[in-house]
């Protein structure tokens, strides 16, 4: 070959001069952000997005639930333009995915819930902002980046039922279209990598924790140079307000269906049930008024051993009808997880640690680059299997799917 023929065979693509867009190049799957992730948070703060509950069973299993499924492709199929968008409670998104909520975001990163509420709004999809959230309602509603964000609330039934009703209101003041009823934290999960690092309820980090801490100093300049970091949605609240020492004490064994029926009756907006929702609590959920369920078993930081919440779509799906919002989350890595999620039946799948590794690797570039590779793996899986639709997927999904032997 002649030297202007190779030349014209292997372009060189020029070097990018900013560190985080070259990071970002090099970030091809989910994995490489949790990667990235890793190699630039402290040991115990990044054990704090990774870990599970005790043994960590339903951690791992919860990922490798989606990876017994197989595709069935429907050939010689036109897809040729593959649509994502879809209806999630009423309101049109930009693909059936959305972020689910994460507690105390800015000890990640100091940008916090607002740049992931300003990437979901840009994506088109929904962003669920937690009660534990180290940013308030309010502020979140008014950040100019994050205002026209789908918003939905995550709410925990405090013991102080004042304070839970009055986090209803603010919600609802505040624009927030979906409400979610956290039911899986009767009393908080026992972490092992957080009691071992020291990151517990009150703090108590080992020497070997603040060593890894000390050698990310990128980490404390960044956390230095920021707000105090609290939970915004309570920080008032009796005065003094909550704190890392005491936040876990509101949890409450005794919330019933009662407290579920109440909420129902302050709150105007469509209202769902989160948590690993078998199907004979799905269709009381559904009897009483509530307008879907959002199967979670909190990404595995809860009950170790608790079924996976993928594996509860088809049976809630029959059991409640086509007609009952269910939104899947905990172990999806992968655009394919989210055609798995919906051809079983869910409207949509939404994830939480992807999203938290491309704040902590890049900001809220990583956030959108979490998105748009989620959607493109999502698409590409759709036009492989032969549907050109997310209603064509759920519609002839049975036929789609297959349990792996």
């Amino acid at each position: 070959m002649r030297p202007h023929e190779v030349r014209e065979l292997i372009k060189l693509k020029p070097p990018a001069w900013h560190r985080d867009t070259r990071l970002l190049d090099r970030c091809k799957t989910i994995e490489d952000f949790r990667r990235l992730s890793r190699r630039r948070l402290p040991r115990p703060v990044y054990d704090y997005i990774a870990g599970g509950a005790d043994e960590e069973i339903t951690l791992r299993a919860n990922a490798e639930a989606f990876r017994k499924w197989r595709f069935t492709p429907s050939v010689l199929a036109d897809v040729s333009s593959a649509h994502l968008s879809t209806s999630l409670f009423g309101r049109t998104s930009a693909a059936p995915m959305g972020f689910a909520p994460t507690g105390y975001t800015r000890m990640l990163s100091p940008l916090g819930e607002p740049a992931v509420a300003a990437a979901a709004a840009r994506a088109g999809i929904p962003y669920v902002l937690s009660t534990m959230a180290s940013t308030s309602l309010e502020d979140l509603a008014d950040h100019p980046a994050a205002h026209d964000a789908d918003r939905w609330f995550q709410l925990y039934i405090w013991k102080d039922r004042d304070l839970t009703d009055e986090l209803v209101r603010r919600a609802d003041a505040a624009g927030y279209r979906v409400l979610e009823i956290a039911v899986d934290t009767a009393v908080s999960g026992y972490r092992v990598r957080d009691v071992r690092n020291g990151l517990t309820i009150p703090p108590q980090l080992t020497l070997k924790g603040m060593i890894d801490l000390g050698v990310r100093p990128g980490y404390w300049t960044r956390m230095l140079a920021s707000p105090k970091i609290e939970f915004a949605n309570v920080s008032s609240a009796g005065g003094g307000g909550y704190t890392i020492e005491n936040i876990t004490a509101q949890f409450d064994p005794s919330v019933d269906w009662a407290d579920v029926r109440r909420i129902r009756e302050q709150w105007p907006g469509r209202l769902v049930l989160k948590g690993p929702v078998g199907p004979q609590d799905a269709q009381r959920a559904k009897e009483i008024g509530l307008d879907g369920v959002h199967l979670s078993n909190h990404g595995g930081r809860q009950l170790d051993r608790c079924i996976v919440p993928i594996d509860l779509v088809q049976p809630v799906r029959r059991a409640v009808g086509a007609d009952f919002g269910i939104v899947v989350d905990s172990g999806v890595r992968h655009g394919a997880d989210i055609a798995t999620a919906l051809a079983l039946g869910a409207d949509a799948a939404f994830v939480g640690r992807p999203y938290l590794w491309g704040l902590t690797a890049a900001g809220e570039p990583g956030v959108d680059r979490v998105a748009r590779l989620l959607t493109e793996q999502l698409r590409r899986t759709m036009q492989l299997i032969g549907v050109a639709s997310v209603d064509e997927l759920r519609k002839r999904g049975p036929e789609l799917i297959t349990a792996a032997h």
